[in-house]
């Protein structure tokens, strides 16, 4: 050891001023590195701007970061969150579902209707999943073997699903979660360990939809047909039966948000097929980054959109904004989402053909 010289670290060399200097200039270097890296994906703006937009109103809203109003938009973006799972594994698969809010809504009312017609609790939420499953497929099999385009099919069946509800299930818009089962409201209101069940059902749905998406044939061969579905035939997957599953799966995935809803609020109301609910979850989807001309796309592209389109609509409210003036904002937003998707993934020669998304 004798003979040997030990460098001093580099920073010891300089006058205490200019080691300052030099941290400065590199901390300088690598927040430029890294927002310009953020900037050159949709993820990475999706993410600033909702940071921007959290930092905004938290300085120029003081209800914004009030315990009441954190909790209920960590709620509700649950409830968005947990609908545009479903809606990312339909338009990867590259299709699209604007029926969700209409099953729904239809089979949540109409269970809560059986139980107050004598029927367990337990029972009608199985009659109810049932329901879902039955018209996820239904729009499936008639995508799949009637080759009708996916927009004008979920169109037409939300319409025919609702009108089918309205007539024959139950007349009152409005439909209260039936009186003696205090159990149905732990999934809307309960917290563990401080944080709220919807939320964490929401995380745990994150990791099963990924791991499906990214570690099972089902979520493969979702992205095979996404990229190119006529390729995917001549290679034997079976196309037909995976787009009944992905509308199977979707129906199920809005019937499971509209019992968390119905927990968090006690009733389910009607009027939300009639609301812009769809286009909030289209807007989720989009501007996260799962481009509509399908086959990619990740669960933290429906994270990513949830955060923000959570955070402005949260706060487009506290500002008392005419519901209107939110319609248009979110219109607008969601135009600029799908001009910057269809830039940034151009569409092929199948996805360009008329009524084909």
């Amino acid at each position: 050891m004798s003979g040997s010289i030990v460098p001093e670290k580099s920073s010891q060399n300089f006058p205490a001023g200019e080691t300052i200097e030099v941290s400065a200039a590199k901390a300088n270097r690598d927040g430029a590195w890294l927002f310009a890296n953020l900037a050159k994906s949709q993820e990475g703006i999706v993410l600033m701007l909702a940071v921007l937009a959290f930092i905004g109103f938290s300085l120029f809203l003081p209800s914004f970061l009030s315990p009441g109003n954190l909790l209920a938009l960590v709620r509700s973006v649950s409830i968005l969150g947990i609908l545009a799972l479903g809606m990312a594994i339909v338009v990867i698969g590259r299709g699209i579902d604007v029926s969700m809010i209409a099953t729904m809504v239809v089979s949540v009312a109409w269970a809560f209707v059986l139980t107050r017609g004598g029927l367990d609790l337990e029972l009608a939420l199985v009659v109810g999943g049932l329901f879902a499953l039955a018209a996820g497929m239904a729009i499936g099999i008639l995508i799949a073997f009637g080759e009708v385009p996916p927009i004008f099919a979920t169109l037409a069946a939300g319409s025919i699903i609702y009108g089918l509800g309205r007539t024959f299930f139950f007349k009152l818009e409005m439909q209260n979660v039936p009186p003696g089962y205090e159990w149905f409201s732990f999934f809307g209101r309960a917290q563990i360990f401080g944080i709220p069940v919807t939320v964490l059902t929401f995380g745990v749905l994150c990791v099963v939809v990924h791991l499906i998406l990214s570690r099972t044939r089902f979520g493969w061969l979702t992205y095979a047909m996404g990229n190119n579905p006529e390729a995917s035939r001549i290679t034997g997957v079976p196309v037909r039966p995976m787009v009944v599953a992905h509308y199977a799966v979707s129906a199920i995935v809005a019937y499971g948000a509209g019992l968390i809803l119905a927990s968090s609020t006690s009733a389910i109301n009607a009027r939300l097929f009639n609301s812009t609910m769809i286009y909030d979850i289209l807007l989720v989807v989009v501007l996260g980054g799962i481009g509509l001309s399908g086959g990619h796309g990740k669960v933290r592209n429906v994270i990513l959109g949830t955060i923000f389109v959570g955070i402005l609509l949260n706060g487009m409210t506290i500002l008392n904004i005419d519901y209107t003036i939110q319609n248009l904002v979110k219109g607008v937003v969601l135009l600029l989402a799908i001009v910057i998707d269809s830039l940034i993934n151009p569409r092929d020669e199948q996805t360009s053909q008329q009524g084909d998304l």
